[in-house]
């Protein structure tokens, strides 16, 4: 399987069923580096 360098890319499956795989695994990808980057608030007091 080829590696994923820039969500900018363009979608390289033919079939339809393939490329909404692609989409959500995209997707997936974006919404964990999201997660990961997002800053978790505790309250001390």
């Amino acid at each position: 399987m080829r590696c994923l360098t820039a969500f900018g890319e363009r979608i390289a499956a033919r079939d339809p069923d393939r490329q909404t795989a692609e989409i959500h695994i995209r997707i997936a990808l974006m919404n964990r580096f999201n997660a990961l980057g997002t800053a978790e608030i505790v309250r001390v007091a």
